[in-house]
């Protein structure tokens, strides 16, 4: 009996180094490194759902949505999260070679606005002559400025890049800009504690409040080469989001991987980042975000039927 449980356990070790063997390996570029958006590889491959479906990903961290569309237009990895969906129309339209395979997130309610507690500013509206962060070039968070300037008719308001969202809290709290971005639940625990103050949030604009304003983009070559990693990679992703929404251990995951105190994240979730929010089955909005795109320069015209049902690949994903 002894020696039946000993072989039963070599079988169960053999089998699990020859899934980890199996599995093929995937690169992804994630955002903001910290945010429940952004930790969903780190998250599923933790919990060894992406090793189920057969991947082995290799995780890199970028300062924004610029960054990681480079990364994937040049072949670094697979796919890339959290890409602006105007940068993502801007650089298909120069050639670029990128694909969208799902949303990543949809409505804006994560993405809030703060100044030192210190500052005169209280509103947005009050930024012309002002500095506003955003994340890189061709992010949402680029978007989200140059759309609360057209809004508010801040014609005299400057966006600035600051880099990810820890790096943008040096920034805005040591003056270097006035206005800061942050993505929930980054800070919450500084509106606590009253150290800054909430201005705004990017879903007070009615244009971007259904909008998909991040997706997920492919390398287009890859996409053709492999698609099949790129099919289970999404069947994974929506298996991860469903633990992180319905296990308490994925919350406790996040919070030692993060070490973000566990109010901030528990507000996060009741408050700034609903399930929905994270969809991946539809690029809702194009309309209005194709005219963001031309509007702010990304594009010099619309994007036609032919051109957006080559860009956009969700469906050719299920």
């Amino acid at each position: 009996m002894f020696l039946r449980a000993i072989a039963s356990s070599l079988l169960a070790f053999a089998a699990l180094v020859g899934a980890a063997q199996a599995a093929d390996p995937f690169r992804v570029a994630s955002p903001n490194r910290g945010s429940w958006e952004g930790a969903i590889p780190e998250l599923g491959k933790q919990a060894g759902i992406f090793q189920k479906h057969g991947l082995d990903l290799d995780i890199i961290y970028t300062s924004g949505g610029g960054e990681t569309m480079q990364v994937v237009i040049s072949g670094a990895v697979d796919v890339g999260l959290s890409a602006g969906l105007a940068g993502a129309f801007g650089a298909y339209s120069k050639g670029a070679p990128l694909r969208i395979i799902g949303a990543s997130s949809t409505g804006s309610r994560e993405i809030f606005y703060y100044v030192p507690a210190k500052s005169p500013i209280t509103s947005l509206r009050e930024g012309n002559g002002k500095t506003i962060a955003y994340s890189t070039a061709g992010s949402s968070t680029q978007v989200g400025a140059l759309r609360f300037m057209a809004e508010y008719g801040l014609k005299d308001m400057k966006p600035t890049p600051t880099g990810d969202a820890v790096g943008t809290t040096t920034q805005t709290m040591t003056g270097q800009v006035d206005i800061g971005w942050c993505v929930a639940p980054f800070n919450l625990d500084k509106l606590v504690a009253g150290e800054i103050r909430m201005i705004g949030r990017l879903s007070d604009l009615e244009h971007l409040r259904k909008q998909t304003i991040r997706v997920q983009i492919a390398n287009a070559q890859a996409l053709e080469k492999k698609k099949d990693l790129f099919v289970r990679y999404l069947a994974a992703y929506r298996e991860v989001l469903d633990w992180m929404y319905a296990s308490d251990d994925a919350v406790q995951k996040y919070i030692a991987i993060t070490s973000l105190p566990e109010p901030s994240v528990r507000r996060m979730l009741a408050e700034f980042i609903p399930k929905e929010s994270l969809q991946i089955d539809e690029v809702r909005g194009i309309p209005e975000a194709m005219q963001d795109a031309v509007q702010f320069k990304f594009l010099t015209a619309p994007l036609d039927e032919k051109q957006v049902g080559e860009l956009i690949q969700i469906g050719a994903m299920k």
